[in-house]
């Protein structure tokens, strides 16, 4: 049985030789970050369609997580997958109560919202902020109710030009634990879960995500895979849900600078 990876940069490496059709891949380096971009152009293959973006950083546990470098890289890509204006809705999918699955909601935690500032009829036009709306669903079992019914219901209301979903990832590669970022336009389809995507939210969907855990090989005679996460995952999660949310705030808020955005939601 393979080990399963959401990273689509894992299912076609140059080492497998050629990728099937319908298949595109970039790969280059700069300033220490690697950047993969995976463009799956037809659905059957084993990754929905839409475009996959992984940068490859030092470890996040050891890392300035305020980095300018970091946080451009990870805001510039985001950015151009999203629309140049309009409510943005940001969610932090996951459970808080699990270190390793708490990426999500600790990312919503730090972002900047603004569709309370925006919405004032007398806010200072210089300030020019793009509205953002932010929330963490939670999880079925604590909630009842599914992170797809209550985004569904949410962004009814709110009506938002895209959503960015934020969530832990598993990975089949140990180097990539704690220190990749995947951003696809593809949305998230997480297991046993209703999609999250254009289709079921009715916008736009860019699920952004950090490799938190890892499938160990497994044997015919195991009936279920063996979960391992890094022993340092809590520095892993918090550092990367500040660098997470700093490169959305950035790529959300480009006039204002790292500093800026680190003072307003510290």
């Amino acid at each position: 049985m393979p080990v399963y990876t959401d990273i689509a940069a894992e299912l076609y490496p140059k080492s497998k030789g050629s990728v099937p059709r319908g298949v595109k891949t970039y790969r280059a380096t700069a300033s220490g970050i690697g950047l993969t971009r995976v463009e799956i152009e037809r659905s059957g293959l084993r990754r929905p369609k839409g475009r996959y973006i992984t940068l490859d950083m030092p470890q996040f546990a050891v890392i300035d997580d305020r980095n300018e470098a970091y946080v451009w890289a990870i805001a510039s890509q985001l950015r151009a997958l999203l629309p140049a204006e309009g409510l943005v809705l940001v969610a932090g999918v996951g459970n808080r109560a699990v270190t390793a699955d708490a990426l999500g909601p600790e990312t919503a935690d730090r972002v900047f919202v603004t569709r309370q500032l925006c919405s004032h009829s007398d806010a200072d036009e210089t300030i020019r902020l793009r509205p953002v709306a932010a929330f963490s669903p939670g999880v079925e079992g604590a909630t009842g109710l599914a992170t797809a019914e209550l985004l569904q219901s949410v962004v009814h209301r709110l009506q938002p030009r895209a959503v960015v979903c934020v969530d832990s990832l598993c990975t089949s590669d140990a180097r990539r634990l704690g220190c990749s970022v995947q951003l696809s336009t593809a949305g998230l389809s997480p297991h046993h879960a209703p999609p999250l995507t254009e289709k079921t939210l009715g916008v736009p969907v860019v699920a952004v995500g950090v490799p938190t855990v890892m499938e160990s090989a497994v044997s015919p005679d195991e009936a279920r895979p063996l979960v391992v996460t890094p022993k340092d995952i809590d520095a892993i999660i918090r550092r990367g849900a500040t660098l997470l949310a700093l490169a959305i705030n950035k790529a959300l808020q480009p006039a204002l600078s790292v500093g800026e955005l680190t003072f307003l939601t510290s």
